[in-house]
């Protein structure tokens, strides 16, 4: 049987680690002919071990000029994994317009650089680019308004990127995981000090039992197997979607 991705090109976005590594295996396990990762972390990105031709490109997703140079490297891909993201909390009284424009800024304006260069890359070819949303864009829930903001508004961006690559049958999904044991939870200063007290994995159980029906939070490879559905031809006439897969969350 031929691998799904077999001679196939990908762009991967936060690509270091949490799903985004877990996507960049997933697509090199799958027969992936080359990967371009992005990712603040220069380091992060040297140490990703994979049995698959790399381009590594080390910056922020939201600098324009980070996609200037990107260009050649995207020439020939096949679709793309919109996967870098940053959380913060805070109240809306309390919510500085750095911390908005910080969140904002990286969540929302990241991912629409990120399709424009994927777009312009695969003008008047088929494909699949998968967005990496949230619940949080969903649900409303007190003190995340900027995340929220910026994940809902990434999921109307998915929609009328579907829309525009459409007639040239380039599908965009997007995935809202609820909660996932991935290191961005080490910036929220309720999980980290809950880890300090009780450890880390069990203070993933603490909040998944109380906030989760199903009583779990899901690992970063299942999130990167749902991307790797949605990237594949099992889901060829799915676009505009969003696959919700949190536990119940949003119930």
């Amino acid at each position: 049987m031929t691998p799904p991705f077999a001679n196939r090109r990908y762009l991967v976005t936060g690509a270091a680690s949490g799903i985004g590594l877990a996507v960049v295996h997933r697509l090199a396990e799958g027969g992936a002919a080359r990967l371009v990762l992005v990712d603040r972390d220069a380091a992060a990105l040297t140490r990703i071990d994979v049995h698959c031709p790399l381009d590594l490109l080390h910056g922020d997703v939201a600098d324009a000029a980070l996609w200037d140079e990107a260009a050649p490297m995207l020439a020939g891909i096949d679709g793309a994994v919109v996967n870098a993201g940053v959380a913060g909390v805070g109240a809306i009284v309390d919510l500085a317009i750095a911390e908005w424009r910080r969140i904002l800024s990286v969540n929302l304006d990241g991912a629409f650089l990120t399709l424009r260069a994927t777009l312009r890359a695969m003008a008047g070819r088929s494909g699949a680019i998968v967005v990496v949303a949230s619940a949080a864009g969903i649900k409303a829930e007190p003190g995340i308004a900027a995340y929220a903001a910026s994940k809902a508004g990434l999921i109307q961006l998915v929609k009328v990127a579907a829309k525009e690559g459409a007639a040239q049958r380039l599908r965009v999904n997007a995935i809202a995981p609820g909660g996932v044991e991935t290191p961005v939870w080490d910036a929220v200063p309720m999980f980290a000090a809950r880890a300090a007290a009780i450890g880390r994995d069990a203070a993933f159980a603490e909040m998944a039992g109380t906030a989760t029906p199903l009583g779990r939070f899901a690992t970063a490879d299942e999130m990167a197997g749902q991307v790797a559905f949605l990237l594949s031809d099992a889901a060829a006439t799915t676009t505009g979607a969003v696959l919700v897969s949190d536990g119940g969350y949003t119930l």
